[in-house]
């Protein structure tokens, strides 16, 4: 493992492969390099925060067309992991249950992006039709491209890329209100949720350089 740390950081230095570019193409995201996390306010004490551990998506990449880029996204929400353990409660399935995202009855989170906005080399608005305990509406995240390589001989998911990306959504907008506070009051779990997202996608049908040992 030392050994395959060290290699992928000599690869990594400055200049070595991340400066070569990474060609256009159908990338699948990795879902040992990615993370959907959420939180939201609760008594106005502290954010709860939670993930989901079920996320599948796929990114028609094309650098010189930024704009043009397309993204589908799945999300189980049965998957709904808080990392509380209680012998008294089951906070997973409090969250994946009736009063809050009722996966039973709605099995599906989705994802697709709708339009692509640049606002910088490295950033973009990317908005979206967002499904959600059977409601579609419209969202934006703030997205952040990491930087990519062409396929290297260390890495056998072929081309990589990464991102980061941040939103907010409000759960009453998709009828989620159990637990809203009253108006004028922290008393309760806030509307707004706050979206995280940490991604890296992988193509290894790719063509490109193949560098290192």
């Amino acid at each position: 493992m030392l050994k395959l740390l060290t290699v992928v950081a000599l690869a990594l230095a400055p200049g070595a492969v991340l400066a070569q570019e990474v060609q256009a193409g159908r990338f699948a995201l990795d879902p040992a390099h990615a993370s959907l996390l959420f939180r939201v306010n609760h008594l106005g004490f502290s954010y709860f925060t939670a993930q989901f551990t079920a996320i599948s998506a796929d990114l028609d990449f094309d650098p010189a067309q930024p704009e043009a880029m397309r993204l589908t996204a799945r999300v189980d929400p049965a998957s709904v992991e808080t990392n509380i353990r209680s012998d008294d409660f089951d906070m997973n399935a409090i969250i994946a249950g009736p009063d809050f995202l009722d996966a039973p009855q709605f099995s599906d989170i989705t994802f697709e992006t709708t339009r692509v906005r640049q606002v910088a080399p490295d950033r973009a608005a990317v908005t979206g039709a967002l499904t959600l305990h059977g409601v579609t509406k419209p969202i934006t995240l703030r997205v952040t491209y990491n930087g990519g390589y062409p396929p290297q001989a260390f890495d056998p998911g072929g081309a990589r890329i990464g991102f980061s990306a941040r939103g907010t959504l409000y759960r009453s907008d998709f009828g989620i209100g159990f637990g809203i506070p009253a108006p004028g009051t922290t008393l309760g779990v806030g509307d707004a949720v706050e979206i995280v997202i940490e991604a890296e996608f992988t193509n290894p049908d790719a063509s490109g350089a193949q560098v290192g040992p």
